[in-house]
């Protein structure tokens, strides 16, 4: 049998071996080699993998903190809400909702007959007042001459009395004619007190204060009645204080009552708009007026906005709340606080901004840990 198989095998092929047994010598050179031309991309990539991240993370982490956003952001417009200065009635309404108008242009009129009433009712008093002054002045002219009078009449009363005395001496009167002679100058006396007395009364009556001096309290004050109800009259126009648009004009009806005070429309002022962004409280430690800003509406998707902080409140939303919050309670959790910063526009190209539009803003703090 081994011979049979000695010579099945041939004998230049040294590739037979014995079973059992394997030749060393005879094993592919390759098979040495391959095994670490496999390993090192393997431990490339093992070690670029957590450099790869580090570096990630440095670059993430070394500028944070420089961009700080909110989408608590807000368009803000002037809002001027316009109420009649003077009640009455509405006879006419020039304007409706969202209508666009111009500074002095008619928004509505009220009523003005009761205001006109007034107007003629202060011509009367200052005519009134006019003729009490010359009355005044009339009654000053006839004190002069009460004054004379009376005057005259001390004198022949006086004249009288020593009439009498010379008559007693000589004993052709009596004790009683002397007293009465005396009695009269008395009285004649008395009388040119009280005419002195009416002239200076009606001299007070023409005299004018120094507030106004030549002019008659009187007539002064018709005048300033006068004055107040022709400007109540004029107020029954009223004009538009600002260009803008109109809103909340649903109370501009004809016959509607208008009460002072009570705004009857609103415009929003044209030219002038701006951002309200309420930001973290924790935001704030390096926000600065005059830092760069990025502003995106909801509204206008492909609209950005650039402009700068302009200013950052006095007080979070809540310290100026209706009901500001108590926490001097057992019961306090601690709520991170918003605080209002105004953005400065600094364009807003060809579209129209709305108030109240909602908006996602972005400040550039430039710091770098």
């Amino acid at each position: 049998m081994l011979d049979a198989d000695s010579q099945a095998t041939p004998a230049g092929d040294d590739t037979a071996t014995v079973a059992g047994t394997e030749d060393p010598s005879r094993s592919p050179l390759p098979r040495t080699e391959a095994g670490p031309r496999r390993r090192w991309p393997v431990r490339v990539l093992m070690l670029s993998v957590p450099l790869a991240l580090v570096a990630v993370g440095g670059y993430v982490w070394l500028p944070g903190g420089r961009y700080v956003s909110t989408d608590n952001a807000y368009v803000q417009q002037d809002k001027v809400a316009v109420s009649p200065e003077v009640g009455g009635r509405i006879i006419d309404a020039r304007v409706r909702e969202n209508m666009t108008v111009a500074r002095g242009d008619v928004l509505f009129r009220i009523d003005p007959e009761p205001y006109a009433l007034a107007v003629r009712q202060a011509d009367a008093d200052i005519a009134g007042a006019q003729v009490s002054v010359a009355t005044l002045a009339s009654e000053a002219r006839s004190t002069g001459v009460g004054i004379a009078a009376a005057r005259d009449a001390i004198a022949y009363a006086q004249i009288d009395l020593e009439r009498q005395h010379a008559l007693m001496q000589r004993g052709f009167t009596t004790k009683a004619r002397l007293d009465e002679a005396a009695r009269k100058v008395e009285m004649a006396r008395e009388q040119l007190r009280a005419a002195q007395a009416d002239s200076a009364e009606a001299s007070a009556r023409l005299t004018t204060g120094s507030a106004m001096p030549g002019v008659n309290p009187a007539i002064a004050q018709a005048r300033v009645r006068r004055e107040t109800a022709a400007l109540n009259l004029s107020r029954t126009v009223v004009r538009a204080p600002v260009g803008g648009r109109v809103v909340q004009a649903e109370r501009l009806q004809l016959g509607q009552s208008m009460v002072v005070g009570l705004p009857a429309l609103t415009i929003v002022a044209d030219g002038r708009s701006w951002i309200e962004a309420n930001f973290k409280e924790t935001d704030l430690d390096h926000m600065r007026v005059g830092q760069p800003a990025e502003v995106r509406l909801d509204a206008y998707p492909e609209l950005k906005l650039r402009g700068r902080v302009d200013s950052i409140g006095a007080g979070t939303g809540s310290e100026f709340s209706i009901l500001p919050a108590q926490n001097a309670t057992g019961n306090w959790v601690k709520v991170t606080q918003r605080v209002p910063v105004r953005i400065r526009l600094d364009g807003i190209g060809d579209r129209k901004l709305i108030a109240g539009l909602s908006a996602e803003v972005t400040v550039d703090t430039g710091n770098r840990r």
